[in-house]
C-alpha cells in the first residue's frame, strides 16, 4: 500500500528535520498537529538541495542538482518518488498547491552556490529571494486556506524568510569564507570585516525582522505559535550576534545553547496561551 510508503517518507523528511536542526524541529511541533508533515516535507527537500550544494564536495555537484531537479519535477508530475523525501515534498506540493516557479526559483539559487563566489547587490538579492524567501511563500500556502490572506501575507513572510537567511549568513561567515569560497555580502570585504560593515548589514536585518514579526501576528493561530518560536530564536541569535565584536565572528561561529532555547520556548508558549502574540 502507498499509504505506508508515505508513513516511511514523512518520517524520512522528520528525521532529516530533527538532524539538521533542532530549533526548526521544536517551532514545527509547536504547530498545529495538521501543519507539522507539510513543514517536515518542505524542510526535508530544501536541506537536500542545501546539502548537494554545501557538502558533497567529492561529487560532482552540478550533476547531483540537476538529478534532483528532474527527479523533483517528475515527483510531482506522476504524484510519487522513490525518493522519500521527495514523495513527501511532491505529496506536499501538490496538497497545497505549492506552485512551481517558487521550487524552480529555489533551485536556481542552489545553483548560484556552484557558480558565484562574490555577489553584487543585484545576484544578493537574487540569492536571498530564492534560497529563502520562497522558501517561506511555500511554508505560507500550509499556513493560509486561501489565496486572499496568503497575497496578504507574502511580503511579511518573505522579509521573515530573509531575516533568517542573512543571520545565517552573519552566523556561519567564517565557514562560508574560509571552506566554501563564497561572500554573500555585496560591497563587504570579508577578509577586511570591521564593525562598520557589521553594522549597516545588522541595521538590514532588523527592518527584516520588524515586517516580519507583523506578519507573524496576522498568521492563523494553528501556525502563529511555531513561527513565532522560530522568530524568537534567530531574534536571540541575531542579539548575540550584534554583541559579538566583527573580529570574533570571523572566529567563532555563535549558537545558542539548549538551555537559553527552552526558556525560549516557555516564554514563546507563555505569550502564545495570554494571546499576546
Amino acid at each position: 500500500m502507498k499509504e505506508l510508503f508515505d508513513q516511511v517518507s514523512i518520517r524520512c523528511s522528520q528525521v532529516t528535520t530533527h538532524t539538521y536542526s533542532t530549533s526548526f524541529t521544536i517551532g514545527i511541533k509547536c504547530l498545529a498537529p495538521a501543519l507539522r508533515e507539510p513543514i517536515y516535507a518542505i524542510y526535508g527537500f530544501v536541506r537536500l538541495a542545501d546539502e548537494v550544494v554545501d557538502s558533497f564536495h567529492d561529487y560532482d555537484k552540478k550533476s547531483l542538482l540537476g538529478h534532483l531537479r528532474e527527479e523533483t519535477i517528475a515527483a510531482i508530475n506522476d504524484g510519487i518518488s522513490l525518493n522519500p523525501i521527495l514523495n513527501s515534498f511532491q505529496a506536499t506540493v501538490r496538497r497545497y498547491n505549492i506552485e512551481f516557479p517558487l521550487i524552480e526559483r529555489f533551485l536556481y539559487s542552489m545553483e548560484m552556490d556552484l557558480q558565484r563566489r562574490k555577489y553584487d547587490q543585484r545576484r544578493f538579492e537574487e540569492y536571498v529571494l530564492g534560497s529563502a524567501e520562497v522558501v517561506g511563500l511555500m511554508c505560507l500556502r500550509v499556513f493560509t486556506s486561501d489565496d486572499k490572506l496568503y497575497e496578504q501575507l507574502k511580503p511579511y513572510a518573505m522579509r521573515l524568510g530573509s531575516a533568517f537567511q542573512k543571520i545565517n549568513f552573519l552566523r556561519d561567515i567564517q565557514s562560508d569564507y574560509l571552506q566554501l569560497g563564497r561572500s554573500y555580502f555585496p560591497d563587504v570585504e570579508i577578509a577586511h570585516f570591521n564593525e562598520e560593515s557589521k553594522q549597516r548589514i545588522e541595521h538590514d536585518i532588523n527592518q527584516d525582522f520588524d515586517m516580519g514579526l507583523k506578519g507573524i501576528l496576522l498568521l492563523p493561530r494553528t501556525s502563529r505559535l511555531g513561527v513565532y518560536v522560530a522568530y524568537a530564536y534567530y531574534k536571540a541569535l541575531f542579539r548575540k550576534i550584534r554583541n559579538t565584536p566583527s573580529r570574533m565572528i570571523l572566529n567563532s561561529r555563535i549558537r545558542i545553547h539548549a538551555q537559553h532555547k527552552a526558556g525560549l520556548l516557555v516564554y514563546a508558549y507563555v505569550k502564545h496561551q495570554l494571546r499576546l502574540i
